[in-house]
């Protein structure tokens, strides 16, 4: 049985458990708010991105762009997101299994002998990936990746991603990670960022752009190519900012739950403390009387 000091020490222990990671559950809150701030600001930026190309498709003319070339499925790139810290749950841990997923399935549908590269984003992550390595799957690493990488970062990111499909260094590239739908909601996506595919670039086109005609200047098939490598930009923009509060939003629920067990075991210490200690008192009180029965 342990005795009051050890508990007293427990106590403390714990309650200083509870006080950090409620400090730690308000700075995640904080973080989460701020990227979730930042998705906002990006919606107008890539409704205007998605309109131009709208008015484009619905002009019937066949465009061409490096970025939009479909051809035989030899070599695959899957940039996955993580994190770079740790306590933010099962985060980490449904993000491998997704992958692990993904790469099963290309296997499948492409034969096992295709080539499939990962490019990790988040030193947990890639700690992960790394451990999965082999002759057909290889990990490349982009050092100035991270979770806290700048605008500049990812732009220079996006722009080697498209240059790794237009060498033909990849023929499909994908992107894993999780995105943000709400503070208590989270899901796992895998999606195509290479080649574009125009059908899923018109796929919110309404009556009223359809109906609208246009005018193009130098030409449709210029101003194509030249928002085309927006639209890329504009979607990793997206999947990093929705990864960043994915991320802060499991951190705030781990955080929380980890607050709450400190607090009943707070509750449960200090419950057995007292207990104690009013069996210590009543072992005490007894020792009196027994003295003063004696005398």
């Amino acid at each position: 049985m342990a005795t009051l000091r050890e508990l007293k020490g427990r106590i403390g222990s714990v309650a200083s458990t509870e006080k950090t990671t409620s400090a730690m559950k308000m700075i995640s809150s904080a973080k989460m708010h701020k990227a979730t701030g930042m998705l906002q600001r990006l919606k107008p930026y890539r409704g205007m991105v998605s309109e131009v190309l709208s008015h484009l498709l619905t002009t019937g003319i066949e465009f061409n762009s490096p970025l939009i070339e479909e051809r035989e499925v030899k070599k695959i790139t899957i940039v996955v997101y993580g994190s770079d810290d740790g306590l933010c749950g099962a985060f980490n841990i449904n993000i491998f299994k997704q992958l692990l997923m993904v790469i099963d399935g290309f296997k499948q549908e492409h034969g096992k002998e295709t080539e499939i590269t990962i490019v990790p984003v988040g030193k947990k992550i890639s700690k992960a990936v790394h451990k999965i390595e082999s002759s057909s799957l290889k990990i490349v690493d982009v050092d100035y990746m991270n979770t806290r990488s700048t605008v500049e970062h990812l732009t220079d990111f996006t722009h080697m991603l498209r240059t790794r499909f237009v060498s033909q260094n990849a023929d499909l590239v994908y992107v894993v990670y999780m995105k943000y739908v709400s503070s208590s909601r989270q899901l796992l996506q895998c999606e195509q960022l290479l080649p574009l595919s125009p059908k899923a670039l018109s796929q919110d086109v309404d009556a009223k752009s359809e109906a609208t005609p246009c005018i193009f200047e130098p030409d449709a098939n210029s101003i194509f190519n030249s928002v085309l490598p927006l639209h890329l930009r504009a979607t990793m923009q997206e999947v990093f900012v929705s990864s960043a509060a994915s991320e802060q939003a499991s951190r705030v629920m781990a955080m929380q739950t980890a607050s709450d067990n400190a607090a009943e075991l707070l509750e449960e210490l200090n419950l057995e403390y007292n207990k104690l200690r009013q069996q210590s008192i009543t072992t005490e009180l007894l020792d009196i009387l027994g003295g003063q029965v004696e005398r």
